[in-house]
């Protein structure tokens, strides 16, 4: 993969790349829609990512090629820069901006980037490209920066330079990725813990359902004022500032000052699903994959039934799972309407899972789903290690 790699950066620039990174897309194994409410999330990263190969010109250009698609940008180096369109370079640019605004000098470079992360899947192809630029230019021009420091750049560049709504997590997961272990992250105060996931005969499956999400955002955002009265309400007897700060079992003593049947729903799932994620850590640290799997399944029936973020199509794709005795668990991951799906298959079954999913799913719903096999890869860092993946550049 590395050796295609450098061959392209040679024909495409007509020298030999110098320097050479990775940084993986990610996935949500528990934990969905209560990070904005200061609760537990659980991600992992993924064997699917950005590759960056990069030298230095004299030219004090900034060169950005992408073997995905055929926009190229020749920028010239100055003090800072402001997103220009949709262009996929903003990301990496935006990068730069930062180091170039917090008084980091930075050299002309040619870049070639290649992400395997499916295009649309939800993988977080766009913190990747973020993360693997921060890293890169923090190595190359020994910018002094901590890991955490790049996770935050990278969410200032998502946020501000870029001007998506977007949380932590998705930096967090693919800077700190562990191989065979998955994050269980406060997105509130950045503690984390890598929990011993060890998938042993099972890889990870990711389901896009192919379904475009238009409802995401403005369910996004009522979600998010539906559990602020549900904290609002708590607060007349409670001293919390999260609906996180409590369990399930405070929780059932003090609902009754949540009003309406829909915030109450609301306002369960958050508490429970952040229950759920302490329980994650704990079967899959006694390596009880099985378990894991059951907390998969509640965990999808209460986004379903109580927070109302799912639909036909992931429903479908849970349901199918199931019936199949090769899934131990799945659930929708993301914000839901749409997006994707994850469950955990049996290696050898997986391409029969595959096909057989594909076949229901296109019964019920009309047209196929995309389905991907991954297991838990390492973070970002320089190419010294076996990616997988690495088909058709």
């Amino acid at each position: 993969m590395t050796d295609r790699l450098h061959n392209k950066y040679e024909e495409i620039f007509g020298k030999k790349a110098t320097n050479d990174f990775f940084s993986p897309g990610r996935v949500n194994l528990i934990g969905e829609h209560i990070d904005y409410n200061g609760g537990l999330v659980m991600p992992c990263a993924i064997t699917f990512g950005t590759y960056l190969l990069v030298s230095f010109n004299d030219d004090q250009i900034f060169r950005f090629r992408s073997l995905n698609v055929e926009e190229t940008a020749d920028i010239e180096l100055r003090g800072q820069y402001h997103k220009t369109g949709e262009s996929w370079y903003n990301f990496p640019l935006g990068v730069a901006d930062y180091f170039l605004r917090d008084g980091k000098e930075l050299k002309g470079m040619d870049m070639l980037f290649y992400g395997d992360i499916p295009i649309g899947s939800g993988l977080s192809s766009s913190a990747s490209i973020e993360v693997v630029t921060a890293y890169a230019l923090n190595e190359l021009f020994d910018a002094g920066y901590s890991k955490l420091d790049l996770v935050k750049i990278s969410k200032w560049v998502e946020n501000d330079f870029i001007g998506v709504n977007c949380g932590i997590m998705d930096q967090f997961a693919v800077a700190f990725g562990e191989k065979d272990k998955a994050l269980m992250l406060n997105c509130d105060t950045l503690d984390y813990q890598a929990v011993d996931t060890n998938l042993g005969d099972y890889v990870l499956a990711i389901i896009n359902t192919n379904k475009s999400r238009k409802l995401a955002e403005s369910k996004y955002n009522e979600r998010v004022q539906e559990c602020a009265a549900a904290l609002s309400a708590l607060q007349q007897e409670l001293e919390i500032n999260h609906l996180c700060d409590i369990n399930t079992e405070t929780y059932d003593k003090y609902r009754h000052l949540v009003k309406t049947d829909l915030i109450n729903r609301r306002a369960t799932h958050v508490i429970a699903e952040n229950d759920r994620v302490k329980q994650a850590a704990k079967v899959l640290a006694e390596n009880n994959l099985g378990a894991f799997g059951q907390l998969m399944y509640a965990s999808h029936d209460s986004l379903r039934d109580l927070y109302e973020v799912s639909g036909k199509e992931l429903d479908t794709i849970v349901e199918y799972c199931r019936t199949n005795t090769g899934v131990a668990g799945a659930r929708m991951t993301g914000a839901g309407f749409g997006g994707c799906a994850v469950a955990l298959v049996k290696r050898s079954g997986f391409d029969k899972f595959s096909s057989r999913l594909t076949q229901y799913y296109e019964e019920k719903i009309g047209y196929a789903p995309s389905i991907y096999s991954s297991l838990i890869g390492d973070g970002v860092g320089g190419i010294n290690r076996p990616v997988n993946s690495g088909d058709n550049l």
